[in-house]
């Protein structure tokens, strides 16, 4: 990610806040799981993208560094520019151009062995309409890293311990002094026999081989609250991937998937549904059936309803999240008008027209022969 701009990577401005970064990586994140995009490389690497900018930006101490240097790997200092005495360029991240003067890589301070909370975990979980609406209790399978029953997350076999590394005397650093044309360097990087942490396993443990961790599969029961939405994601604090040397776990966010319903249509916490009458229901008014979330309803439609009438049906629609208030549910009246009638509804028509003063003016005839309105109405063959 050199040269890349984190906030950018998240769609945000520098400065922005916890929150709108949380909410930002979130909303990417399940944009772009591999779990909903498989076989698209491109989606796989924005993803590891807008995953490194959320470990920078969410990170406090990180935060800070990015925001001030630049990178987020920046923890060197120097005393005094006169004669470049006493540098420590300690993990300052510059890579090859430093490797190539000082001989030798910068990593970081930080001990390996120091408490780092859990990964967290997305996973993508399908509703039906009407379980987005009510709510539900659900239930997931997910695969994450845990603390190693057998030793205790130590790593090492039961009965034994870790001993401390003999090289760096268990700080999981050693510091280089260099001579160079332009003064004394100091680099710091991990212990090369313990791997930085400090503690060397003589006699690892036979489940984890060591790691501390291991690969478990677990199920976990979710509340689905009602009038969840499509894309929504319910967070799980704590059931991410769990710490190490002692971090608190991760937390495990769920995103939302919802399917369609045959009729009903839904727009936030409002339903829409058409519903089809014909032109003689229209004029005289009828009782409808109207199918709800709820079940079906009747509804009375007065005399005179014009096509494109919608009618509200209050609370009808989706609950609000943690809520008693709901939404309404809207039917689009479409009337229909027959393509072809019989002769008794024509001559009721032709009836009807009289009796409102209308005379029916027959259209003349084509030129492959028969009336254009007896066509309509089925009259000719």
């Amino acid at each position: 990610m050199a040269n890349k701009d984190y906030y950018e990577v998240l769609g945000l401005t520098k400065g922005a806040s916890d929150d709108e970064i949380k909410r930002a990586f979130r909303k990417l994140a399940v944009q772009y799981h591999p779990d909903k995009n498989k076989g698209n490389k491109e989606a796989e690497e924005k993803f590891k993208e807008i995953n490194e900018a959320y470990q920078v930006l969410s990170d406090p101490e990180k935060k800070a560094r990015y925001d001030q240097f630049g990178t987020a790997d920046f923890q060197g200092g120097f005393d005094g520019f006169g004669g470049f005495g006493g540098f420590d360029f300690a993990d300052m991240g510059f890579g090859d151009i430093f490797d190539s003067f000082f001989g030798g890589g910068f990593s970081s301070r930080r001990r390996k062995d120091a408490p780092q909370k859990g990964d967290d975990i997305e996973v993508i979980m399908r509703l039906t309409f009407e379980e987005a609406v009510f709510g539900a209790e659900k239930e997931i399978s997910i695969s994450r890293n845990e603390t190693c029953e057998t030793c205790r997350g130590n790593g090492a076999k039961p009965g034994t311990s870790p001993v401390t590394c003999d090289k760096c005397s268990g700080t999981g650093q050693v510091r280089v002094q260099r001579s160079t044309p332009l003064g004394s360097f100091v680099s710091t990087s991990y212990c090369d026999k313990c791997g930085g942490k400090g503690k060397l396993i003589n006699d690892p443990c036979t489940t984890c081989k060591g790691k501390g961790k291991e690969r478990k599969h677990r199920k976990i029961k979710v509340n689905v609250p009602a009038g969840v939405d499509n894309d929504n994601i319910i967070p799980l604090r704590g059931q991410g991937e769990h710490g190490v040397n002692g971090g608190p776990p991760g937390d495990l966010y769920i995103g939302l998937k919802v399917g369609s319903h045959p009729v009903l249509k839904r727009k936030g916490v409002d339903i829409y549904i058409d519903t089809h009458i014909s032109f003689a229901q229209a004029a005289l008014g009828t009782e409808l059936k109207v199918p709800t979330v709820d079940g079906d309803v009747k509804y009375t439609v007065p005399q005179g309803t014009q096509p494109g009438t919608i009618f509200r049906l209050k609370g009808k629609g989706v609950p609000k999240v943690n809520s008693s208030a709901r939404g309404d549910q809207y039917v689009n009246v479409i009337v229909d008008v027959p393509k072809k009638l019989n002769e008794k509804q024509v001559e009721a028509l032709e009836l009807f027209m009289e009796a409102s003063g209308e005379e029916w003016q027959q259209p003349k005839e084509t030129k492959k022969g028969g009336s254009f309105m007896g066509k309509i109405f089925g009259k000719d063959k």
